[in-house]
């Protein structure tokens, strides 16, 4: 492995193959406004605005979560939520960023 690849792994950690992910049964919540969503979003991906979130955490109990958003802010806030309550989660950025 290349010097620059080990060091990207040491700061930014393993990448994560997303596609496998949904392969095995996660889910990927945007968490944008119904606004953002509707004007494009992640094939497959489930709206959840993060003012929502909280009140959602019951039905993603037990799922692995890939959360997006416009630029990966608001998925960071989203994934501590979630693993605060005990859900694997995932912070894949900004949603046309990642290729599922």
């Amino acid at each position: 492995m290349g010097f620059f690849q080990e060091l990207k792994e040491q700061i930014f950690g393993t990448p994560v193959d997303y596609r496998a992910l949904i392969e095995n049964g996660a889910v990927v919540v945007d968490v944008r406004s119904p606004q953002e969503f509707k004007s494009g979003h992640a094939k497959g991906s489930k709206n959840i605005p993060l003012q929502n979130l909280n009140g959602k955490v019951k039905q993603l109990k037990g799922k692995e979560v890939i959360v997006v958003c416009k630029s990966g802010m608001r998925a960071g806030q989203a994934k501590s939520t979630l693993t605060s309550n005990g859900i694997t989660c995932h912070n894949a950025g900004a949603w046309q960023r990642v290729n599922f």
